[in-house]
């Protein structure tokens, strides 16, 4: 089977470029281990993303607007402080006028997945075998063959490795990346408050990790319900996740202070180990690594998905581009200009993020008086606040059509 590309990894960035290319006319076949129907179900993945408005923007013109409209909850404003502090940094997207843009979307990964999913299964040009194993992967000079295990031979100029932080094509490939484990460990879950939160995004800052409350959608069991994302130490995670629905709850409430009332959870909680990985290197002949499968950040500006997307913006238009001119798509030049375009940007966002949860785990009261006097500041120098606004949108470089809301 010949196609454009085959995309091995079919998440929610693998399937977005999918889309992208399906949207431009270039041919995809989309290889995964998984059921990717199973992980239609509502307890597959509890998690919600915050999706910023550039790649909102892209998602809307690839024809996924409808999920953002449905089940998307606005994030109009962003409140940073560190804890409890009354000094804070406040983003406000009503400032740049009525008809501004969100700053981004909350929105759970299950229904982002199951658009994605509606989206590709009537595409002419996006082809998905799963669940699939590959056998394995020949990288010539002609084109690049994916057997899969059952025999199936899947043909194309270029290979996309969007297979996650434990990228197998990436290691198969020896591709090396730069590592390391934070001491921390974050709880993911959801509550229900008994006051709105008003589209408002909170992220507070504790010695111990970032505590963000980040706003959801209602539902009829609870009208008012935010998603948690808590960085604990990990030497305190054993204990926490222990905990029940109850106490768990109260321990949320503590780092909240009471602004959104009473709470309690209504999902599930999770855990898992943080940390950091960057690949030395996107490319190797006819392949190229997007998403977690190039780098991996810290949860702390709720960045990781949109760097993701932000990667199928510009690929999507280096092959678009490249194919209408009659370009090898799996030339060294091509593979050059996606890997210039998305480094750069990459590697200052996973800089900052890292620096950030760095410096305001800081402990002590110098530091913490350092970091709010910081964050007060900033909050009154208009250009400095309108710069960190714009990354945080993902406004910022050279940035792809998609991420205008255009079409290639």
């Amino acid at each position: 089977m010949q196609s454009d590309v085959i995309i091995i990894g079919g998440g929610l960035v693998g399937m977005a470029l999918a889309l992208a290319l399906d949207a431009h006319g270039l041919t995809s076949t989309v290889v995964d281990a998984a059921d990717l129907d199973a992980t239609l179900a509502p307890g597959f993945d509890g998690r919600a993303s915050a999706i910023a408005s550039a790649p909102a923007r892209m998602l809307r013109a690839i024809g996924l607007g409808q999920v953002l409209d449905d089940h998307g909850c606005a994030i109009n404003q962003i409140r940073v402080t560190d804890g409890l502090s009354p000094l804070h940094l406040h983003f406000d997207a009503r400032t740049e006028g009525a008809a501004a843009d969100p700053l981004g979307y909350m929105l759970e990964n299950r229904l982002l997945r199951v658009a994605l999913m509606a989206a590709a299964k009537p595409a002419k040009n996006v082809s998905v075998f799963a669940p699939a194993r590959v056998a394995d992967i020949k990288r010539e000079a002609t084109g690049a063959t994916v057997t899969l295990a059952d025999g199936t031979a899947l043909r194309a100029p270029l290979v996309i490795a969007a297979d996650g932080r434990r990228s197998s094509v990436r290691e198969g490939a020896g591709i090396r990346v730069s590592s390391w484990r934070y001491p921390q460990t974050a709880i993911v879950t959801m509550i229900g408050h008994e006051r709105p939160h008003d589209s408002i995004a909170f992220e507070l800052f504790y010695p111990t990790g970032p505590f963000a409350i980040l706003p959801l959608t209602g539902v009829p069991q609870a009208p008012n319900r935010s998603a948690i994302v808590w960085s604990i130490e990990n030497e305190d995670a054993p204990g926490y996740t222990k905990l029940g629905p109850r106490a768990l709850a109260a321990e949320i409430d503590k780092r909240i202070g009471g602004f959104l009332g009473k709470i309690e959870l209504i999902a599930p909680s999770s855990s898992y180990p943080l940390g950091f990985h960057h690949a030395e290197t996107y490319s190797a002949e006819r392949l190229l690594l997007i998403g977690d499968a190039a780098h991996g950040i810290h949860p702390i500006a709720g960045q990781g998905l949109n760097m993701g997307l932000r990667d199928v913006a510009a690929l999507a238009q280096v092959l678009v581009e490249s194919a209408r001119l009659g370009l090898d798509l799996g030339a060294p030049a091509v593979l050059a200009r996606y890997s210039a375009w998305r480094r750069f940007d990459n590697s200052m966002v996973a800089g900052v993020t890292d620096a950030l949860n760095r410096l305001f785990a800081l402990k002590g009261r110098g530091p913490a008086l350092v970091r709010r006097l910081g964050l007060a500041g900033v909050e009154r120098i208009a250009p400095l606040k309108a710069r960190f606004m714009a990354e945080a949108r993902g406004e910022t470089g050279d940035l792809p059509a998609l991420l205008h809301g255009e079409l290639v």
